[in-house]
């Protein structure tokens, strides 16, 4: 066993789940980054952002770090600045789940809330702009993850993981919402001589890539009307984009919970659910790999309440049965063709 130091040493090295294979040998995998420190892969880039800042010089012992957040991020960056002694404000709003505002709290982190506007949704444009102030007015540094070219850079190590415990991924596929984790990635993937084809997930209401907007309760992911797009979202590497209803993610999200014991949260669900439904998509023997971005353990009171669920028109147990048939198609896909592969072997000549 490794003993470490500091809890940012356990950064990384997380692992594979398998979550379904087809019969035509295709895998799906669930990259469990939710696994880190914090409980979210946000701490990769938040340690990364804050690296950069103290290598220009922009951040000196005993700094002050502000940073608007719906709470992963955020608690990324209270795990780094308690470790190295610098203050750490997170302007945050009241959609961001419970457990984050409580987690973020019990790291030390000083919140600021900012009143979410009538019908929401613009609430995150009003967290950024009180960010930027706050920042002017104390001198504090304000990472600003959307365009920080640190928080892209922050995933390097993961797609390094990636390669040694698989080789290649063909296809990667993630919720999207500042952009750092799916660019950055196979960014790095294909600098190191991948074809990965990539999949942005974002919810439906987000404005990203061009839908209409609205409301939706998928935090993390995604941008709300009003709210400008920052650098790191790189359609430049970016292959396809899906969107997908509270309802489907949510499904997703629950669905895997019950089958496998693993908890991930709302985000990751819409990208499962969009990665099964086109899994008999890819070509024979493809590996597609989900980024798990954070653990469902903070959406108890949310993603994985009923009535939490009945309150705002998600629970939709159609779509929790179609999530599982698709699982139980897989399975049997893989049935048939392990007995079809038996049917067609040549019969063994017996010597008399």
């Amino acid at each position: 066993m490794t003993v470490v130091q500091r809890v940012s040493e356990l950064i990384g090295n997380t692992p594979l789940l398998e979550l379904a294979r087809t019969g035509t040998g295709t895998r799906l995998l669930l990259k469990l980054d939710h696994l880190n420190p914090t409980g979210s892969c946000k701490v990769r880039m938040a340690q990364q952002m804050v690296d950069d800042a103290e290598r220009d010089g922009v951040l000196r012992p005993g700094g002050h770090i502000v940073e608007p957040t719906s709470g992963n991020t955020g608690c990324g960056l209270a795990l780094v600045a308690l470790e190295r002694g610098y203050r750490f404000t997170a302007v945050v709003d009241q959609h961001a789940a419970r457990e984050k505002l409580r987690m973020l709290t019990a790291l030390g982190a000083e919140l600021v809330f900012v009143d979410i506007p009538p019908g929401g949704g613009v609430g995150s444009v009003l967290r950024r702009r009180v960010a930027a102030e706050i920042a002017a007015a104390t001198g504090a540094f304000h990472p600003d993850q959307h365009n920080n070219p640190g928080n892209g850079a922050g995933y390097t190590d993961l797609a390094a993981e990636l390669r040694r415990q698989l080789g290649a991924v063909d296809v990667l596929v993630a919720a999207i919402g500042t952009g750092g984790s799916l660019c950055g990635t196979v960014r790095a993937l294909r600098a190191a001589g991948s074809r990965t084809r990539s999949v942005a997930v974002e919810p439906i209401g987000s404005i990203i890539f061009g839908g209409a907007p609205g409301i939706y309760h998928q935090t993390g992911a995604g941008s709300p009307e009003g709210f400008p797009i920052g650098a790191n979202v790189d359609r430049t590497v970016i292959d396809e984009s899906h969107r997908v209803s509270d309802a489907d993610a949510f499904a997703g999200a629950r669905v895997v919970a019950r089958r496998t014991g693993a908890l991930v949260g709302g985000t990751t669900g819409g990208a499962i659910h969009v990665a099964l439904r086109g899994l008999l998509g890819h070509p024979a023997g493809s590996t597609v790999v989900v980024l798990s971005n954070d653990t469902g353990e903070k959406y108890l009171d949310s993603v994985f309440d009923d009535g939490w669920l009945r309150e705002r028109d998600v629970l939709d147990e159609l779509a929790h049965r179609r999530v599982e048939r698709w699982f139980t198609t897989y399975e049997a896909s893989v049935r048939v063709a392990t007995r079809d592969r038996w049917a067609t072997r040549a019969p063994v000549a017996v010597g008399v």
